[in-house]
């Protein structure tokens, strides 16, 4: 949902100006102004206008997580920018981060290549999240794409997949709540969209 708080904490980003946002939206300098004090509603059709221009949907790729072969501990390695981003097709929180799916064991639901975007804290306590698909961490640091299940006790859990045989016993250091999965043929799509738009702005400035 896109409110006040995210365009103001947006437009605190290098390059970022009022007076910037409003030609990508096409109003006049003083609507910006207006709409972050309170006096304006921000129109439906100014919100694509407002998101592309602030980069409000884009959520950096903190790496890749395994469906079922292990990833293994490069979590401390990753730039704190990520390795990359997402473009998403709506405003998104900058409380999340993204992870690419690695291996097919999740099959059918989730793919090779397919992107999870999830909360970038925890939110709530392990047993809340038993029987729920989730990013998590190991204590020992590998990250997996699984579903949680108690353990033995109350500190141990087992992961399981679709088509992988699971893992038991073992101790969470991070869960990443999932907030939206996108496919990797989505992606792809959105990606070749985002360069169709800068190549014709390329040749519009030309």
């Amino acid at each position: 949902m896109l409110d006040v708080a995210m365009i103001e904490r947006a437009l605190e980003k290098p390059g970022k100006t009022k007076g910037g946002l409003a030609r990508a939206m096409g109003v006049r300098p003083g609507a910006v102004s207006e709409i972050l004090g309170g006096q304006r509603l921000i129109k439906a059709a100014e919100i694509p206008l407002i998101t592309e221009y602030l980069e409000l949907n884009s959520v950096p790729i903190m790496g890749r997580v395994g469906a079922g072969s292990v990833i293994e501990p490069e979590y401390e390695q990753v730039p704190a920018e990520g390795l990359g981003e997402v473009a998403l097709p709506f405003p998104i929180s900058e409380e999340t981060i993204a992870f690419e799916v690695s291996g097919d064991p999740m099959l059918p639901k989730y793919e090779n290549g397919d992107v999870i975007v999830v909360y970038r804290e925890q939110r709530h306590p392990l047993s809340s999240f038993y029987g729920e698909e989730a990013v998590v961490r190991l204590k020992t640091g590998e990250r997996y794409l699984k579903t949680i299940e108690r353990g033995k006790s109350s500190t141990l859990v087992n992961l399981k997949s679709f088509n992988a045989k699971p893992i038991l016993g073992v101790k969470l250091d991070w869960i990443g709540e999932i907030f939206v999965t996108l496919p990797r043929g989505q992606i792809q799509r959105m990606r070749s969209k985002s360069a169709a738009r800068a190549r014709a702005a390329r040749s519009s400035s030309k």
